[in-house]
């Protein structure tokens, strides 16, 4: 999967899942802020990763989450982890 697909895909199930409008969800977005995500919200997150990607993840993968581009990067290199191995 090509960071293109990724990225649609994610921004497909942000749409969805947090009802944020398309037009909020930039590269150099505010994560968080755009999101509006609380902790609760982050668990959420969290599952529809894991569900759409297939992968693990760390509460503490989300430490240097700040920008959609950030988030963006992260899935796609785990992503590519779990192919590799």
């Amino acid at each position: 999967m090509n960071q293109a697909a990724i990225i649609e895909k994610i921004n497909g199930f942000l749409v969805e899942e947090f009802e944020v409008e398309p037009g909020k969800i930039t590269p150099e977005a505010n994560l968080r802020e755009t999101l509006e995500l609380d902790s609760l919200d982050y668990i959420d997150l969290v599952v529809v990763i894991e569900s759409n990607f297939g992968f693990k993840v760390k509460p503490e993968d989300f430490v240097n989450i700040v920008t959609f581009q950030n988030f963006y990067d992260y899935v796609a290199n785990r992503v590519s982890e779990k192919v590799t191995s």
